[in-house]
């Protein structure tokens, strides 16, 4: 009898929220070449995601895209029912929308704060609770564990980030969001983690890495380069596998060892 792929996803069904570009669509992607069929949420770029479902339909799986805003709660509770309609009962679920309204604290305004902490923390919530009422309304199914579910941080659930409060604060936030859920339903045999990522090379910080700026972005980073969203996909569609089936309440850092400080270093 031959041995399980423990890194098989096949005949499991994901949800990804955030799906359509970055970081969310390197990890449809990742998902869907382990095997996975995978709903794609998004908000605004609803072209993106459905040419990202086409894609992954060319990969053998199946794929719908989802518009919803995952901190409101009626629409996040309709992007489940949806998902589970065109897909079936959710095993994996992989909260990963978020934002930045980076200012300075004198001028950060209670829009720009309840804007991030309502999509990055609330809307973690929000997809987190649907999740594990999903999950614990289904049987076991193709994997070892009930359900999965991730949620993307933040090296800066770690480190403190000036200029960016709204956001470090939201990721700091979901580190215990992630924790305590995990905490409390992993005797169900559903396993909750986090991934942190580093400085990844998305549209959202390609300002930053234009002209001099990724020279001075690898001071942080010892491992030498700036992460691509392949990096984050890889090792969500791990974690989500059957092969991290002991790993529960932990957040994985994918970040060139950012979080060791380099400043620190010195010389030797």
């Amino acid at each position: 009898m031959a041995s399980p792929d423990l890194l098989s996803l096949a005949g499991q069904r994901a949800l990804v929220t955030g799906a359509a570009t970055g970081i969310g669509k390197g990890i449809v992607e990742a998902l869907a070449k382990a095997g996975a069929d995978v709903a794609l949420n998004y908000r605004s770029h609803g072209e993106e995601a459905e040419k990202l479902a086409r894609t992954v339909e060319a990969m053998g799986g199946k794929a719908v895209a989802l518009q919803a805003d995952v901190s409101k709660e009626a629409e996040v509770i309709s992007l489940f029912d949806a998902a589970e309609r065109d897909l079936g009962p959710i095993d994996i679920v992989v909260s990963n929308a978020g934002l930045q309204r980076d200012a300075k604290i004198a001028d950060m305004t209670l829009e720009d704060w309840n804007t991030v902490i309502e999509v990055n923390l609330t809307g973690s919530f929000l997809i987190g609770r649907e999740a594990i009422r999903r999950f614990r309304g289904k049987g076991m199914g193709q994997s070892r564990s009930l359900g999965k579910l991730v949620f993307n941080s933040s090296v800066h659930q770690r480190i403190p980030w000036a200029f960016h409060a709204n956001y470090a604060a939201s990721k700091g936030g979901l580190k215990l969001l992630m924790e305590s859920l995990a905490q409390e339903v992993a005797p169900e045999r559903i396993r909750v983690n986090a991934i942190g990522p580093g400085a990844i090379a998305t549209a959202i910080n390609a300002a930053e890495r234009e002209g001099d700026g990724e020279k001075e972005m690898l001071k942080l980073i010892p491992y030498g380069r700036i992460g691509e969203p392949e990096d984050i996909g890889r090792c969500v569609a791990w974690l989500v596998s059957d092969a991290a089936d002991y790993v529960v309440g932990q957040t994985i850092f994918i970040d060139g060892a950012m979080t060791l400080y380099p400043e620190f270093r010195g010389n030797g």
